[in-house]
């Protein structure tokens, strides 16, 4: 088609039914997650349970992280063309990104109320409060299952999966809570319970966060030595060094790299077997799937020996 720069193929039949099964996995998910939702506010208010409320908070985060989900799969697989010539592959973590932050926002919120909880104790319903957190926790493990295998491949939902397994761990908690105050009427148990999950909210944002904004910093993936790399390629028959160095992430799934190559005068042109040879290197090796290679002759290179291996140098515009 002309004015479409097509540079993958996502038409084959059974990507466009698999990805259509996940989206409707996604879509339950966000329905039984508002359901939850709006159980776990009612019982709240008619327990006086921070906890649940604090875990209904929590479970409405997941719902609009799922959503947000949902639609950024549906933007990821759009074709490239003229205007994002790399597709739009990086909408789901951009929606991590947003996701993830937006857990950080509720964390803080649930400890501050929390805290304050301590300075003015409330009565709680231990019984209802039981009761929506155990329908709690069977929403939560149906939703778990439903994103499990989604989550091995995508950052955006491996993070709705992991919040998931999070609101069972703080269903688990409020029951206990809640069991501690029919038995002891322990009623300071609430917002300890709610901190415990404020707590687990906040290490779990923090922790995921840092992969995404890696790949959208354009980081070197974590699996990958650079050092490594470039000491590998430079041992390949024909190359005489190697500069400017750039390795990225397009998603979680693609790695890339860029190089100037420097290769000896009397080589063919376009060196077509170094470049051959490096790229079976860095695909087999360091899982490089996607490489744009600059060839240069040793005696045009004016940084031959002297240039900075990896990135550009600070200031120098290319």
């Amino acid at each position: 088609m002309a004015g479409h720069i097509h540079t993958h193929d996502h038409s084959h039949r059974h990507v466009h039914m698999d990805a259509a099964a996940g989206d409707r996995r996604v879509f339950l998910a966000v329905v039984v997650n508002l359901g939850l939702t709006i159980g776990q506010l009612v019982g709240g208010f008619f327990a006086g349970s921070l906890a649940l409320i604090a875990d209904a908070v929590h479970n409405f985060s997941d719902a609009i992280s799922l959503g947000i989900a949902f639609f950024a799969r549906k933007i990821a697989r759009r074709q490239s063309d003229e205007r994002m010539t790399f597709g739009y592959v990086r909408a789901e973590l951009v929606a991590a990104l947003i996701n993830y932050t937006t857990l950080i926002v509720v964390g803080v919120y649930l400890a501050y109320e929390a805290i304050l909880r301590f300075f003015f104790p409330q009565e709680v319903e231990g019984w209802l409060v039981v009761a929506v957190a155990g329908l709690a926790l069977v929403i939560d493990a149906i939703t778990a299952l439903l994103t499990y295998s989604l989550a091995k491949t995508s950052a955006n939902i491996r993070a709705a999966f992991l919040h998931n397994v999070a609101d069972a761990l703080g269903s688990i908690a409020v029951i206990i809570g809640g069991a501690l105050i029919l038995t002891f009427g322990w009623h300071i148990v609430d917002p300890i319970v709610t901190l415990i999950i404020a707590g687990y909210i906040l290490w779990l944002a923090f922790t995921e966060v840092g992969s995404v904004a890696r790949i959208l910093m354009l980081g070197v993936p974590p699996e990958i030595d650079v050092e490594e790399l470039i000491a590998a390629i430079r041992k390949i028959d024909g190359v005489e060094d190697i500069h400017h160095v750039h390795v990225w992430a397009i998603d979680e799934n693609r790695n890339s790299l860029e190089a100037h190559i420097v290769v000896p005068d009397d080589m063919e042109p376009d060196a077509k077997a170094v470049k051959d040879r490096i790229r079976a290197l860095v695909r087999e090796r360091f899982g490089v799937t996607h490489t744009t290679l600059e060839i240069e002759r040793a005696s045009e290179c004016h940084e031959f020996g002297n240039a900075k291996s990896i990135g550009h140098h600070i200031g120098h515009q290319h």
